[in-house]
């Protein structure tokens, strides 16, 4: 039987950490620099305070994003700044090596498509989670990444749309990549981090206006500087270093969130991504024909809370 692994195991120590002090386009800026969708947000002494995270950083966006539309700044259509060379898989491609792949690449997922690249779904990190879970029980249903991408076509956008549009998208949905299709071909994609960078454009922009001068008092009151600390989501979930496995992939699992902090007397003192789960469990997530027919790897305490379908 293997030994159950827990978030003080394999959690991440060395974090980018942001003030509640810090200055909205600075925080949004650190985000992007460092290639990150959120950080911790945390005072000084330490004490856990929320997240900053690329939806929070899109709701502080929004009063620049206004100040943008008086000014005449005009926001970008979605084909101006959509991705088009993507790494696709296939729906019958093996749900492990898919993993794999997307670990390898640093992608939070792919889109799935058909020998004529019509677009059939998306295999994310999230979709990924189900994968685990099945895994730890032994009770693999299917092994291709088609019997888990998510079908959902609700996310699918139009390169005519314009940022402002595909922003409300991202903070009214939980996904992190929306797809652009011409007929039924994937044409491209665009992330929240694409948003993200495009806004912050726009806000640097109508800042540097505000500091020429002639910008209206309604502007300068929208633009008006604000701090990380008013946009971070204090509500966000947490968990303790001795959180197992499991109990970390129904999190995942059950709710919007891409990583969770790992709070300790209420002090931060790590932090688990999606990424570094799939990364920890990477030998539970491997066909293994002796084991076929044996007992599950481990039962969690957790187990009777899983939905049927994951039992």
């Amino acid at each position: 039987m293997n030994e159950v692994k827990v978030a003080q195991d394999f959690m991440r120590r060395r974090l980018v950490t942001l003030s509640p002090h810090t200055k909205v386009l600075d925080g949004v800026a650190r985000l992007l620099r460092d290639n990150i969708s959120g950080a911790p947000v945390v005072d000084d002494q330490g004490q856990y305070i929320g997240v900053f995270s690329e939806k929070a950083c899109m709701r502080a966006m929004s009063g620049p994003m206004a100040a943008a539309l008086e000014l005449g700044i005009s926001a970008p259509k979605v084909r101006e700044f959509m991705k088009r060379d993507l790494i696709t898989l296939s729906r019958d491609d093996d749900v492990f090596q898919s993993i794999d792949h997307i670990l390898s690449k640093r992608i939070s997922g792919a889109p799935v498509v058909d020998e004529r690249g019509n677009f059939l779904g998306i295999f994310s990190e999230k979709t990924a989670m189900r994968v685990l879970v099945a895994a730890i029980y032994d009770q693999v249903p299917g092994t291709s990444v088609g019997s888990y991408m998510n079908l959902d076509r609700n996310r699918i956008i139009d390169e005519n749309d314009c940022l402002h549009d595909v922003a409300e998208k991202f903070e009214q949905t939980p996904y992190r990549r929306l797809p652009i299709l011409h007929g039924e071909r994937l044409a491209g994609q665009v992330s929240r981090r694409d948003v993200l960078r495009a806004q912050h454009r726009i806000a640097v922009e109508v800042a540097d206006r505000i500091r020429r001068g002639g910008a209206s008092d309604s502007v300068k009151q929208s633009a008006r500087e604000q701090q990380v600390g008013e946009f971070a989501d204090t509500a966000a979930l947490t968990l303790g270093p001795n959180a197992d496995i499991l109990q970390i992939a129904q999190l995942f699992l059950n709710s919007p969130y891409r990583r969770v902090p790992i709070v300790s007397g209420g002090r931060l003192v790590g932090q688990i991504s999606r990424r570094d789960l799939l990364e920890a469990a990477a030998d539970l997530l491997r066909p293994d024909p002796e084991r076929h027919k044996a007992s599950p790897l481990y039962l969690s305490p957790l187990a009777d809370s899983l939905p049927p379908s994951m039992r």
